[in-house]
């Protein structure tokens, strides 16, 4: 039943990305508000097909952060992202420059603002993206950013990255620290298996802006790692279970 669902949502997943982000390419001559109505829906259409093709539904704990705070995510699968776009609302993403490079999905991430980072450029890259967030909080916005820099599977080594404390230590705002297990649900090869089930995603407690940058990296590891452990062996209780 899982491979069955899996290829069914793939299909929609093609058909649907299709359709909007070629239908909606007018819009990416529009202002961002009126754009983001193409990420928007197609987010939107993505969590819809796994609540009712693949049987993947979702569940929040803890306050979703307003605008004006760094947002902190473990990262699993493809899901953290579009999940979070549509609890947030409000947020621009950092992510790899050779992401701005795919055709369709590079326009509409330049059109909303997403901060790419060179991870070969080093400390000249840290400043653009320092400069990058405070311009993005100066219009709004809440700042994302991967403290791993990439996806992990769960149980897997940490591996938690400078920029994240480079962000921390420069725009003196709280940092949200979130935990999930959305690895044990998307999962196969190249994330093809969606199985049927819940996840869980929790965002804890803010850090406060003002820590040293090794307290900071330390307890925003420890709360993210802890939860996500937590998260973790609930999901595969209910995977059992199921």
């Amino acid at each position: 039943m899982t491979i069955l669902r899996s290829t069914l949502f793939l299909i929609y997943f093609a058909l649907i990305s299709a359709a909007l982000n070629i239908g909606c390419i007018p819009l990416l001559a529009f202002p961002r508000r009126v754009a983001k109505w193409a990420p928007d829906a197609w987010c939107g259409a993505v969590l819809w097909g796994l609540r009712h093709i693949a049987g993947l539904d979702y569940r929040v704990r803890g306050t979703v952060p307003p605008p004006g705070v760094l947002i902190a995510p473990k990262h699993m699968s493809m899901w953290d992202t579009v999940a979070i776009w549509i609890l947030q609302g409000h947020s621009v993403f950092v992510l790899k420059r050779e992401l701005l490079n795919i055709p369709l999905y590079g326009w509409y991430a330049r059109k909303m603002g997403m901060i790419a980072i060179d991870r070969d450029g080093k400390a000249s890259a840290l400043r653009k993206m320092v400069e990058a967030a405070k311009s993005a909080f100066a219009h709004g916005y809440a700042v994302v950013i991967f403290p791993e820099g990439t996806r992990k599977k769960p149980g897997s080594p940490t591996d938690y990255k400078p920029g994240v404390a480079a962000l921390y230590g420069h725009l003196g705002v709280p940092c949200v620290p979130v935990a999930l297990n959305s690895g044990l649900f998307w999962t196969g090869p190249g994330g093809f298996l969606k199985k049927a089930g819940t996840i869980t995603i929790e965002f804890l407690e803010p850090i406060p802006p003002g820590l040293k940058r090794a307290e900071f990296m330390r307890t925003l590891e420890t709360r993210i790692e802890t939860a996500t452990t937590a998260l973790v062996e609930d999901g595969r209780a209910q995977l059992v279970t199921g």
